[in-house]
């Protein structure tokens, strides 16, 4: 199971270190509002996918609330499948479909889970909510 903030399940980005860091900065700042993930990883961690309207808590490499984010869209596709749109929205500097699926792939086989063009990704979109814990008590983050 992923970790949960109050009653918000975690979202942690990419790996820790450098690459956290700048994605989350990414999500602050309004320009990335997407993510991607494996569809396998939810079966090892036991975990639903989002739902539309749930939030998130945005956390750094200590697991520490960075912000809350609620989740406008989920959708599987096949890797192959993943539209320039999403890719565009997660605000990595990609200039095109097929730079996101090479940095993606990378990605992915060096975190020991190489893809193919098969391969189920969960593409999850979403708008920030609040950054911070905005005088927020955990117990009132699910609302």
């Amino acid at each position: 199971m992923w970790p949960r903030i109050g009653e918000l399940r975690s979202l942690a980005l990419g790996t820790p270190g450098e690459l956290r860091a700048t994605l989350n900065t990414l999500v602050l700042a309004g320009v990335k509002t997407a993510t991607a993930g494996l569809i396998s990883e939810y079966a090892q961690e036991n975990e639903e996918l989002e739902q539309v309207g749930e939030r998130l808590a945005l956390v750094d490499d200590h697991d520490a609330l960075v912000a809350v984010v609620e989740v406008t869209g989920v959708e599987v596709v096949r890797f192959a499948g993943v539209p320039w749109d999403f890719a565009r929205s997660e605000g990595e500097g990609d200039r095109s479909i097929e730079e996101w699926r090479d940095g993606h792939g990378a990605y992915w086989a060096r975190q020991g889970t190489p893809v193919t063009e098969d391969t189920q990704i969960v593409c999850i979109r979403f708008r920030l909510v609040s950054a911070g814990d905005g005088g927020i008590s955990t117990g009132d983050l699910s609302t």
